[in-house]
């Protein structure tokens, strides 16, 4: 535990150290995305609750074969009976009953093997494998979904550093200016040029730019240890990002692929099918069902225990017939009906939440790009602005306010650049995710993917016997039909749900 903590203190420290040591190497998207690709605990456990879905499987198969079990049992029996005997104490022919003990002692072992075989369930093992394989498919798609907000994450905090960077440098570079521009000052009050309000002016803005400064270090201090988190390695010297693979033009293509690919929806689609399966493994419930059984074993006194003197086989079928459960079955279809409609409404409430996510972002992205194409008309113009200004200034033309002034419009200006150049970066790489394009193999084809269907198929089948299709098979026969969850009596999905989604594109495109 204690090396534990100076693991994670030592990691603190490297990313609250913003400029104390010379980075030792550089890093690229690719390589943050690969590192939390393989390491990041989020991911991690998520694949690990995949796996634990997987097992649902051969849980469900399990009901294809048989059970067998032994049991092993020893008694002990004591019976005190009381006993008679005649006896003539008297010698006149009369017998006096004296009583006394009789005193019986059993000690009995035996062993029994049983086996049961389901041959046909009605449909309820067949369904319960159907909704256990759809739980496994919808899980997948939860996997992805978590994959891809832990590789979004990664994407905002590898940009919110290189963002952050570039602050850092612009308040150092303004640091340098207002501490030249403050000496010059200086140097022309002292021969007249200047009043004492144009070197307070300049100290004024010289103290700003200091605090400015500081908390430009410490914000980037908080975007290197959220870097540190997500990625599991403090950032050194990063390169600009590539562009995004994958970023649509149009705001009806993005949000048609979104409605197709998103996860988030695959995930409720696959909900509904396994709903719908439960729905008729609670019909399957008022089905007969056949099994076989058998069984071995005896019993025989411990002082002598040989079951082969004492042993009995027996075996049989049975057919059960459910004849009234006092409403029990009825009310379980009734819930899984209602369940089902649950799950249905819940695909709409993902389609709409996509069209939500892919409208936001699209719409950041139009406001990034004419920030950005804004920003570098800005930073050029005040660059101009600001070394006319100085000229001017030398030739008496302006004021020191004047000065200082068109070197904060500059600075600004190149803040506003930097962070829009930020937030079209970070909008496209959350429209891929509404999509369900930002997984590991989108944005790097070389990544050495996990691929969940390799552990799913080598447990799916684990414990199986070669009759397993065989009884699977029997056990679909006249069984209930999965049918759409609004079907039955129950409450209906409202008509209005089932139609098209209302599509807002965003202006200004």
């Amino acid at each position: 535990m204690f090396k534990r903590s100076r693991a994670l203190a030592s990691v603190a420290v490297i990313a609250v150290a913003v400029s104390t040591a010379a980075p030792a190497f550089a890093d690229t998207l690719r390589d943050a995305i690969a590192l939390a690709y393989r390491t990041n605990p989020t991911l991690q456990a998520q694949r690990a609750n995949q796996r634990a879905v997987d097992e649902l499987v051969p849980q469900a198969r399990a009901g294809l074969r048989p059970d067998v079990s032994a049991s092993v049992s020893a008694s002990y029996t004591r019976r005190d009976a009381p006993d008679t005997e005649g006896i003539d104490f008297n010698n006149d022919g009369v017998f006096d009953v004296q009583p006394s003990d009789n005193i019986t002692e059993d000690e009995t072992g035996s062993a029994q093997i049983g086996l049961n075989q389901t041959l046909y369930s009605g449909g309820r093992v067949a369904r319960g494998i159907d909704a256990a394989e759809a739980n496994v498919r919808s899980g997948r798609e939860q996997l992805r979904a978590v994959e891809q907000s832990v590789l979004g994450s990664v994407i905002q905090a590898y940009v919110d550093v290189l963002r952050d960077m570039e602050i850092l440098r612009i308040r150092e570079a303004n640091l340098g200016v207002l501490q030249r521009q403050l000496e010059e000052s200086n140097a022309r009050f002292e021969v007249g040029e200047i009043t004492r309000t144009d070197v307070a002016q300049s100290e004024a803005r010289l103290a700003q730019s200091e605090s400015d400064l500081a908390g430009a270090q410490s914000q980037l201090s908080v975007s290197r240890a959220v870097y540190a988190a997500v990625v599991g390695q403090a950032p050194a010297n990063l390169e600009q990002p590539p562009a995004l693979p994958g970023v649509p033009a149009d705001f009806e293509s993005a949000l048609d692929i979104g409605l197709a690919e998103n996860p988030s929806v695959l995930a409720a689609q696959y909900e509904l099918q396994a709903a719908e399966a439960q729905v008729a493994q609670a019909r399957s419930q008022f089905m007969p069902s056949v099994g076989l059984s058998a069984s071995y074993g005896g019993q025989d006194e411990l002082s002598s225990f040989n079951l082969s003197r004492n042993t009995a086989f027996q075996a049989g079928a049975t057919l059960t017939v459910p004849l009234f459960t006092g409403g029990l079955n009825r009310s379980r279809v009734a819930q899984a009906l209602e369940q089902a409609n649950a799950a249905k409404i819940a695909i709409r409430g993902e389609e709409r939440t996509v069209l939500q996510n892919v409208s936001t972002s699209y719409a950041q992205i139009i406001q990034a790009n004419a920030q950005l194409a804004a920003g570098e008309e800005g930073v050029r113009a005040a660059r101009i602005a600001a070394e006319g200004v100085r000229q001017e200034q030398q030739v008496g033309l302006r004021t020191t306010l004047d000065v200082l002034n068109a070197e904060l419009e500059l600075r600004n200006a190149e803040i506003t650049l930097a962070q829009a150049r930020r937030n079209q970066y970070v909008a496209q790489a959350n429209l891929l995710a509404s999509m369900g394009r930002l997984s590991g193999e989108d944005l790097d084809p070389t990544l050495d993917i996990y691929d969940p269907t390799v552990n799913a198929d080598r447990v799916r089948n684990r414990g199986g016997l070669p009759w397993d299709f065989a009884v699977e098979a029997l056990d679909r026969i006249a069984s209930p039909p999965v049918t759409p969850a609004n079907d039955g009596p129950q409450a209906p999905i409202d008509d209005q749900l089932n139609g098209e989604i209302i599509r807002t594109a965003p202006q200004g495109q």
